[in-house]
């Protein structure tokens, strides 16, 4: 029997909350009518659990949370403390549940080690109807103390303080004597051969005495080595019950009810959120790079090369080639950024795709850069220009004109956004001055400058930042700014 094929994902980030939260989502199969959310453990790669293709076969929407944030993971609760950050993660959640036209009846959360804490933490505090917790840390405190000092840092705020990891430690037992939630469906799987049993998860097993449906599943085998394994040793019986729970089936003794199926349902509501948190945003929303070398179709030296543009309102670029990461270089406060590959680069055609990501990870849509690679190193070229006037980040009026110096330099030109503005010949002394003669729209501009030497050769560009303001006068005619 061949294999399903591959699920189509949606990438987004839920930014209404005060911590960015970042997410993939596929559609259910067959009208499934429920919702499966995904949380990672500390070995998923880029941190999304179970996004392998182990789910491929799953009827279910499935929602998959990244535990990502500020580059370190944080157990999708808190950063120093500040729960604001699992506040945000419960958006996601109800936002997406609500877009799917579901009820948290309809949702499950599902995930091991951290993550089988985090499905038991928003499952019982939430009143999600179904949790499934693989080899779970009842005990967070206790595990980021002897486990993860890092992420224990960032967790528990600086110096790590003790008082803080036993507030965490009681986050789940105490949601487990509160009887929170207590009417749902709750599968924690573990085995002896788990290091973490014996203080993690054997002590707590008495205290769902009072809940509907807890069901422990017990692991003992040979085949068990540790903590990683419990999860692997259980893959196809794992899955075979989230499809139980996905189509309305919660093993236990009593009257079940299949979910119900709608084929032909409405989709409008969720197809929008996932359009208004796409992590890929439209050009007027945030605009994609300029790459002002290697030049378009131009060919570029194999030993070198440099990449280099403009990137307003981004923190870093990235940049891929055939499906596979290159480089992401971080712009700068004026918005420019360059790369050169340590290694001279194979001759011959390239297709480079960069995108631009915001401080909240949201990316911009793709530039293409086809450029031919030739065997001869790169001219040498003039030193960048000086640009003196407007100085960076200057307020001024409607007409600006550019003054700085160019030794060397038989020409400098200018242009802004990838659009050539004009040019001015260097005067003996190396000095310049370029006024373009119109008037420019209000706002911030950056301007590039780059020198042009006797034989063709051209600089890297420096860059003029300034920004444009109009001031009303009393009479209602526009003046210029300062």
């Amino acid at each position: 029997m061949s294999k399903a094929p591959a699920r189509k994902m949606f990438n987004g980030i839920e930014a209404s909350g005060p911590f960015p939260v970042e997410y993939r989502f596929s559609h259910a199969k067959s009208g499934n009518r429920h919702l499966v959310v995904v949380f990672a453990n500390f070995s998923a790669p880029e941190d999304y659990g179970w996004c392998n293709g182990v789910f491929d076969n799953v009827r279910a929407n499935i929602l998959w949370i990244r535990d990502r944030f500020d580059g370190m993971n944080a157990y999708y609760l808190c950063r120093n403390m500040d729960f604001g950050l699992a506040d945000s993660v419960q958006t996601l959640i109800a936002n997406v549940t609500r877009s799917l036209g579901l009820t948290a009846d309809q949702v499950t959360l599902w995930g091991g080690s951290k993550g089988g804490s985090a499905a038991l933490y928003f499952g019982l505090r939430y009143g999600y109807r179904n949790i499934v917790a693989i080899v779970p840390q009842f005990l967070v405190g206790d595990a980021l103390e002897r486990r993860h000092p890092k992420v224990s840092a960032y967790m528990l705020g600086e110096g790590a303080p003790a008082h803080n990891a036993r507030f965490l430690d009681a986050l789940l037992p105490d949601l487990v004597r509160a009887r929170a939630n207590s009417a749902a469906n709750i599968y924690v799987l573990s085995s002896p051969q788990d290091e973490h049993y014996a203080v993690q998860v054997e002590p707590f097993l008495g205290m769902f005495q009072g809940y509907d449906n807890f069901n422990f599943l017990y692991s003992e085998s040979p085949t068990i080595t540790g903590h990683a394994t419990v999860t692997r040793r259980n893959v196809p019986a794992l899955v075979g019950l989230l499809n139980l729970l996905a189509d309305g089936y919660a093993p236990r003794l009593g009257f079940v009810r299949h979910a119900a199926e709608e084929f032909d349902r409405e989709t409008s509501d969720i197809d929008a959120y996932l359009s208004a948190t796409s992590k890929v945003q439209g050009a007027d929303a945030f605009a994609p790079p300029v790459v002002t070398a290697p030049d378009y179709n131009g060919e570029a030296p194999a030993t070198g090369l440099r990449f280099a543009g403009t990137a307003r309102g981004a923190v870093r670029v990235s940049m891929w080639e055939n499906g596979k990461f290159v480089a992401s270089p971080e712009v700068a406060a004026d918005g420019s950024w360059s790369w050169a590959p340590a290694k001279p680069w194979a001759t011959g055609k390239h297709l480079v795709k960069i995108f631009a990501v915001d401080p909240a990870g949201f990316h911009s849509s793709r530039v293409e850069v086809p450029f031919t690679v030739v065997d001869r190193p790169a001219p040498a070229g003039p030193t960048p220009p000086v640009v003196d006037v407007p100085v960076p980040g200057q307020q001024v009026g409607p007409s600006v004109a550019l003054h700085g110096n160019a030794p060397g330099a038989v020409q400098v030109g200018f242009r802004e956004n990838g659009v050539p503005l004009g040019a001015v010949a260097v005067a003996q002394d190396g000095g310049w001055g370029w006024d373009p003669g119109w008037a420019w729209p209000e706002g911030p501009h950056l301007v590039e400058v780059v020198a042009v030497d006797a034989v063709g050769g051209r600089s890297a560009p420096a860059t003029a930042a300034f920004t444009v303001m109009y001031v009303q006068e009393p009479a209602g005619h526009l003046a210029p700014g300062y």
